[in-house]
């Protein structure tokens, strides 16, 4: 048994020492993955703490649950998690084919100069900022603006868009696929560029139709990363970015737009809770857990048998 241990281990030191290069190249990544995103983990103690910040996060007291009981039976709980579940569930059944969609269509083109300003079209939103993008939203829907222009001329009065709480998801939502669709399509349009043109002439010459040729062909070169966009969505379902939605809010629309995101940034930053606001953020990230290896463990049953794993 030692003998083999010994074995596997020589293995493993001598892949490292032929690949040295490579593992150097990743060292940077590495550190600063440990830097930013491990070391900072220790903060979320005071989760469990009464924090004080003259006294510290060691010095505190220790109130162990106290802090995700009190969020757990607040009023605003129940409306504050499904704010952000519906939000974020929607926007990812909404969002999620359009990028394929987008990668399928422009696969189709074939004249190279078109397809690169049809990409450079789609591309361009995702570098608009949230601030510009949230700005515009307000121009656009306003009660004088000129979707509401075209509304009250159909129907002879306008639509409060940005106050109604019952219009701001979809328009979170739908503005979100705007800025992010096309930049999402890339990863496709990348993996649809291998495909074999052999493949589709033989299929034409066997008479298969256009429909037939994407679902036999195309698609099969896209599930897998199908299948890993959709776990690394799933699994961040309720990491909702809290500055598209809080630059939305109004004081009439916040039934529907006073998720998760927000509600840690008001009472974290600006009301100085910090440990109240570490733990609701902490339940969020263990949400987010449970959906990543429900999700994974979903998809890995579904796909064990066509080698996808």
């Amino acid at each position: 048994m030692d003998t083999g241990k010994q074995s596997v281990s020589r293995t493993r030191w001598e892949h490292i020492r032929k690949n040295s290069f490579l593992y150097l190249l990743l060292a940077p990544a590495l550190l600063l993955t440990i830097l930013f995103k491990y070391v900072p983990m220790y903060g979320a103690v005071i989760a469990f703490k009464d924090f004080s910040p003259i006294r510290g996060i060691m010095h505190s007291d220790w109130v162990g649950f106290k802090h995700f009981e009190k969020f757990l039976t607040s009023p605003n709980f129940e409306v504050i998690f499904m704010n952000t579940l519906k939000l974020s569930a929607f926007g990812l059944i909404c969002g999620f084919p359009i990028p394929i969609l987008l990668a399928l269509m422009l696969n189709q083109v074939r004249r190279k100069g078109i397809k690169k300003n049809i990409q450079l079209f789609l591309y361009a939103p995702n570098f608009v900022s949230v601030i510009v993008i949230a700005g515009m939203l307000f121009i656009f829907l306003s009660p004088t603006g000129p979707i509401n222009q075209i509304v009250s001329w159909i129907s002879g009065q306008p639509l409060m868009f940005m106050t109604d709480p019952e219009y701001f998801r979809w328009v979170y939502i739908l503005s979100d696929i705007w800025a992010t669709a096309g930049w999402a399509s890339i990863i496709y349009v990348a993996a649809l560029a291998n495909v074999d043109p052999e493949l589709h002439n033989a299929a034409s010459l066997d008479g298969a139709s256009l429909l037939r040729r994407i679902w036999h062909i195309d698609l099969p070169t896209i599930k897998p990363i199908m299948a890993i966009v959709f776990i690394l969505a799933a699994g961040g379902i309720m990491s909702i970015g809290f500055e598209k939605a809080y630059l939305l809010q109004t004081s009439m629309n916040l039934p529907s737009s006073e998720i998760i995101a927000t509600y840690v940034y008001k009472i974290g930053l600006q009301s100085g809770d910090y440990a109240y606001s570490a733990a609701v953020g902490l339940f969020n990230s263990l949400i987010n857990v449970i959906l990543l290896l429900g999700v994974n463990f979903i998809v890995k049953k579904l796909n064990d048998n066509e080698g996808l794993y």
